[in-house]
């Protein structure tokens, strides 16, 4: 790889004492896709100009759910009826000069018709996308990835 690649903003480490615990949103539709967010195309996140999963870093004090409310009003316009505890990520960043830290995950249904209510206050674009166009064809954030694939394969067995 040449040396202009590694300018991208994909290469410029966010900084470590600044990583929080956070919580995303898996928002899906009742026709089965995925509601989805292009991130920024900046420095200072992780994976910038990436898809992924709606959400943020939890305030000191807030509770995962409370933070993915308030994160989804703030960045859509969108308060949702129930959310529904999914999973949870930890990542280890010792090996970066930083602690633990937790990726909360949550299941959260939209309706079809109410995505055009939705309004993107953060990220480059958002799109409801199918499985088979998120896993396949799309530059995604990695772990959100494996969370999609999770839900996907959770909804795939019937559990």
């Amino acid at each position: 790889m040449s040396g202009g690649h590694l300018q991208h903003n994909i290469f410029r480490v966010p900084d470590i004492g600044n990583f929080r615990d956070a919580a995303a949103a898996i928002i899906v539709m009742e026709d089965g896709r995925y509601l989805m967010q292009q991130c920024d195309d900046i420095s200072g996140i992780f994976y910038p100009d990436h898809w992924g999963l709606f959400g943020g870093a939890l305030e000191p004090g807030e509770s995962g759910e409370t933070a993915l409310r308030r994160e989804l009003r703030e960045e859509l316009g969108f308060t949702p009826d129930s959310v529904h505890y999914f999973t949870n990520m930890e990542f280890d960043f010792a090996c970066l000069g930083g602690g633990r830290r937790i990726r909360v995950l949550y299941e959260v249904e939209l309706a079809v018709d109410k995505l055009s209510q939705l309004w993107l206050t953060e990220g480059r674009s958002m799109q409801a996308l199918d499985i088979t166009e998120i896993l396949l064809t799309r530059r995604l954030v990695p772990y959100d990835s494996f969370a999609i694939w999770m839900h996907h394969a959770r909804q795939s067995s019937g559990i």
